[in-house]
């Protein structure tokens, strides 16, 4: 089976005011997205040109600025947002979000993952 042709940012370092309580949202916190991008074409016919790919510097700034634009309770609302908004905003046919919140003691971290698809 071949494997599409992907795109991944790693651990983007963002933050959010996020979190039930008021409290836990009146600081803002660290949080680590990572992306796997599905170009619409993939990889075949880019002639190294950037203009023909996704802009991974751009998702990032996107990314990070969805992040900061508004508090919310939710990780999971964090990335359905992330997901709309790139998916009408690059050329992808796919993604996938993952989202790391480090927050409840004695654990690594709490992570929602969602994938969506045009």
């Amino acid at each position: 089976m071949q494997v599409p042709d992907t795109i991944e940012i790693r651990r983007l370092a963002v933050t959010s005011w996020i979190g039930v309580p008021a409290d836990e949202r009146s600081a803002p916190q660290t949080l680590f997205v990572t992306l796997r991008l599905r170009p619409s074409q993939g990889f075949i016919g880019l002639a190294d040109q950037i203009t023909n790919t996704v802009d991974y510097h751009a998702v990032a700034l996107e990314v990070e600025a969805l992040a900061t634009a508004k508090p919310r309770h939710l990780i999971e609302t964090l990335a359905l947002e992330i997901a709309d908004h790139l998916l009408k905003n690059h050329p992808l046919s796919h993604i996938a979000v993952s989202i790391e919140k480090h927050i409840l003691p004695n654990t690594e971290c709490v992570a929602v993952h969602l994938e969506r698809g045009r």
